[in-house]
């Protein structure tokens, strides 16, 4: 971006930053997240200021961006919880820890599964890699990383089970 559409931004966020903040609170009811909605909003305009400039009516397209970035937020499994005054009963179940013979018997079900299936596995839920760190380490794409990790949990869900169709679901 050149100085002058530069300016040209400056001079319009500045204008209209307290009206765009007032549309986002009436759209969440909550300054903190209209906050955030007018950050992401005035942030996707300086990366398309150019496209933003050139729309017929630029007001309606940047509502239409921060209704969008609203949606969007929505969206995301972190604003769906409610804070609440009191604290949830604690609950009573407590996991033992895995025995040696837990720990042996889970290295045997992983070596009966396929190499990459193993693999995927093993970066996914040992080494707590993401979808893509895992996709980029074995040279395939995050959607494959997805079911072969989905697919190798249900494999050593039958192989635990005794689940005599298991072997023929390894493949």
């Amino acid at each position: 971006m050149n100085r002058a559409d530069e300016d040209e931004y400056r001079q319009f966020v500045a204008v209209r930053l307290e009206p765009l903040r007032r549309t986002a609170y009436l759209l969440c009811r909550d300054w903190h997240t209209a906050d955030d909605l007018v950050s992401i909003t005035v942030g996707k305009l300086y990366r398309h200021w150019r496209r933003v400039r050139a729309a017929e009516n630029v007001d309606a397209y940047v509502r239409a961006v921060l209704t969008h970035a609203w949606l969007d937020e929505r969206r995301r499994p972190w604003r769906r919880e409610r804070s609440t005054d009191e604290l949830p009963e604690q609950a009573d179940l407590v996991l033992p820890e895995p025995t040696l013979a837990d720990r042996e018997m889970l290295l045997d079900l992983l070596g009966q599964l396929p190499p990459r299936r193993r693999a995927v596995l093993v970066l996914r839920f040992y080494c707590d890699m993401s979808v893509e760190e895992t996709a980029d380490i074995l040279g395939i794409s995050a959607g494959t990383v997805k079911s072969q990790a989905a697919r190798g949990l249900d494999a050593l869900r039958l192989l635990m089970t005794g689940t005599s169709s298991a072997r023929g679901e390894l493949s």
